[in-house]
């Protein structure tokens, strides 16, 4: 009884510490979101003052037309490097977040397995019934977090090639409405992966 109490515990402290790594995965993000969008906000501040500036010190209709296209184009690499930034703090923190619940996942299989063995083992004539229809439903229960798992996987696989595809055309049509180069839209799979 006394092993079991230790085991107790010591499942219990390591769900703690898991709770506490899941709780300071999600505040460093939102801490890094906080800072993304404070200094997205003080660029925009900045990039607005000049462009009230430049606004103030046009003599004729010309040089408004010029100003707007060229105003434009940094303005949508500016939002794509946005998004660029916010999808990869998202991206990163789901990647920790599955990590740490995966190991969590693992380890209560392997302490329940421990235990249903242990049960077996020690308990009466016909419990091995029981422990086979648990070890059974744990199989099915761990397929089914498996399958979930490689179906989320790929959602966000998909997810990361669709903005990569968004970029670029974004990117693509910023170049043809300012007539400049677009900056270098890069692929977010291979940022990622990098």
């Amino acid at each position: 009884m006394n092993n079991f109490a230790n085991q107790f515990a010591a499942a219990n402290k390591s769900a703690v510490e898991n709770l506490l790594s899941l709780t300071n995965t999600v505040f460093a993000s939102a801490e890094r979101l906080a800072a993304l969008n404070l200094n997205t906000a003080r660029n925009a501040l900045a990039s607005s003052a000049a462009t009230t500036k430049s606004l103030f010190e046009i003599k004729d209709p010309q040089a408004l037309v010029g100003l707007s296209s060229e105003l434009a184009q940094p303005g949508m690499e500016k939002a794509i490097a946005y998004s660029r930034s916010v999808y990869e703090i998202f991206t990163q923190t789901n990647d920790e977040v599955s990590k740490i619940v995966e190991a969590q996942v693992s380890e209560l299989n392997g302490a329940l397995g421990s235990a249903l063995d242990k049960l077996a083992k020690s308990g009466p004539a016909g419990s091995d019934v029981t422990v086979s229809a648990v070890k059974s439903a744990m199989a099915a229960a761990n397929s089914a977090y498996g399958n979930f798992s490689k179906a989320a996987k790929q959602v966000v696989e998909m997810t990361e090639t669709n903005v990569a595809n968004s970029v670029a055309a974004v990117s693509t049509a910023t170049t043809k409405v300012s007539g400049k180069p677009a900056a270098n839209a890069a692929n977010i799979k291979s940022k990622k992966a990098a």
